[in-house]
């Protein structure tokens, strides 16, 4: 008989991503290279014991650029995305939003620095071009799932631009408004971010002082960090985003006008993007072509190859983290299974570790650990981890106010209610921030992890763009590769573009 086809299950999925971990474990780097990590955090944890506010003096200034970069990235983002979106059915076009969104913030970053500076058209392109790719995936997707019904009753003869604005946009938009005030908050992640590569946001204060070895510093910037995020919902207001848009762009225009080198801009995208061998060479020599094939395997095999490898092994145990922390963190916010008290306190911890950028918390977690896997997929892990079992755990609060008045509570309450049916929307979003695990991955290598990152982060630095886009190419074609197979399994599962739970997924501010 023939062998039979392994079936295409929610248990089974879990099996194989499991499986594929433990194979995996053997090939990762996961030793703890600090000799005495437990120094390192007993001197984090007294800076956080005695923060010193006093020592950053431009603390308000990088408060207020880290704000100006998110909301001025994520507008622009936003409505090219939404843009996008409208096309989303051309492959032209999800070829484009998957290119721009596979590249990290700080990838971009580092690119467009080389032609423009660390000037503020550099940190708002640098999240507005991944945002959008973004912006047109999950914009399309709602548009997707959005009730058709409407539409075929229209009459006959009705255009497709009428139907598009009073049939499917008006039962989308409630969605796509609190996805994008969603998407402000992560915008103020990246923005962060994009301080460590010299863009004057409360990263750039972060990385400064921990090399200083000021952790009193370090702390009072963390804590800010938090504040920050954590009162969003109180003053992040969807009629207040474009007085918000407003003053983020004269905050940005006080960093000055720098006129770009146009010289140098010119130079960027004739000559240092061309591949070496290329530049001012015959193209009808056979030696040119040899020549490029010798710097290809150079790029391919010597970098790409095991890069792309560490990268993957990254990924992967990062998935299988994230599920332990998702499925186990989402009870820690349903007061019936763990109490009033204990689902403040849940609160407070996951919105510590989803705020926190996975780059920020892998820079800390390398200072405690040392260069490893380890730190990478500690902190990918509980990052997004934290976001997932964020959203499965306002919806289990909700579920566990329409249960019976005589439902279980605590564990057999989390166990045999909130477990089965919570388990659809959580294979959905596992699946959806698969890719986005890839593209992390791929950035801690900046960090001294062996994944694509540092390969392209060595790149730039010797200013060898050429390679750099190489590198960035194999990352995109790995990064669309996952988004594939994310789609076919979600639409394998039936579990949809959001597992069905979209609109309380992001809940209206």
């Amino acid at each position: 008989m023939p062998p039979r086809r392994l079936a295409l299950t929610r248990g089974n999925v879990c099996l194989l991503f499991v499986g594929i971990a433990v194979v995996l474990v053997p090939f990762a780097d996961l030793a703890v290279a600090n000799a005495n990590p437990w120094a390192a955090l007993s001197k984090f944890a007294a800076g956080f014991l005695a923060p010193d506010f006093a020592a950053v003096s431009d603390l308000g200034r990088a408060v207020l650029l880290t704000l100006a970069f998110a909301v001025a990235g994520v507008a622009l983002g936003g409505a090219a995305g939404f843009a996008l979106a409208l096309a989303s059915r051309s492959r032209g076009v999800r070829g484009l939003a998957t290119t721009l969104r596979s590249i990290h913030e700080l990838f971009w970053a580092l690119l467009l620095m080389q032609p423009f500076g660390p000037s503020a058209l550099t940190g708002v392109l640098a999240i507005a071009l991944p945002y959008a790719g973004i912006f047109a995936k999950v914009y399309g997707e709602m548009l997707e799932e959005a009730d058709r019904r409407p539409a075929d009753v229209l009459p006959k003869g009705t255009g497709a631009v009428s139907a598009f604005l009073y049939a499917r946009l008006p039962l989308a938009l409630a969605p796509m408004k609190v996805y994008g005030l969603y998407r402000v908050e992560c915008g103020i992640r990246s923005s962060a971010v994009i301080g460590f590569v010299g863009l004057p946001t409360l990263g750039f204060e972060l990385d400064s002082f921990f090399r200083q070895g000021e952790y009193g510093a370090v702390a009072a910037i963390l804590l800010t960090y938090y504040l920050l995020i954590g009162t969003i919902r109180w003053w992040m207001r969807a009629k207040l985003l474009p007085l918000y848009f407003a003053a983020a762009l004269a905050v940005l225009l006080s960093l000055g006008t720098v006129s770009p080198d146009w010289a140098n801009v010119v130079r960027v995208f004739t000559v240092d993007i061309v591949p070496a061998p290329l530049r001012g060479a015959d193209l009808f020599a056979p030696a040119t072509w040899a020549a490029l094939a010798a710097w290809l395997k150079i790029v391919l095999v010597d970098q790409a190859a095991p890069g792309l490898v560490a990268t993957f092994v990254v990924t992967q145990l990062t998935l299988v983290v994230m599920g332990i922390v998702a499925l186990g963190g989402f009870a820690l916010l349903v007061r019936n299974v763990v109490g009033r008290i204990g689902a403040r306190a849940g609160h407070v911890v996951l919105v510590v570790l989803r705020s926190t950028p996975e780059y920020m918390l892998a820079y800390l977690a390398l200072q405690v650990l040392g260069p490893s896997m380890l730190p990478a997929v500690i902190a990918l892990g509980l990052h997004n981890g934290a976001i997932i079992a964020h959203l499965l755990g306002r919806e289990g609060e909700r579920l566990s106010q329409t249960l019976r008045p005589d439902a279980p509570r605590g564990l057999d309450l989390y166990g045999y209610e909130l477990v089965p049916r919570l388990f659809g929307p959580f294979l959905a979003y596992a699946c959806y921030r698969w890719e986005i695990v890839m593209r992390e991955s791929a950035i801690v290598g900046i960090l001294g992890v062996a994944t694509l990152g540092f390969f392209i982060d060595s790149a730039i630095a010797e200013i060898r763009l050429d390679r750099a886009l190489v590198l960035i190419a194999v990352t995109v074609a790995a990064t669309a590769a996952i988004d594939f197979v994310s789609r076919r399994i979600r639409a394998g599962l039936a579990l949809g573009a959001f597992g069905g739970v979209a609109a309380q997924r992001f809940p209206a501010r």
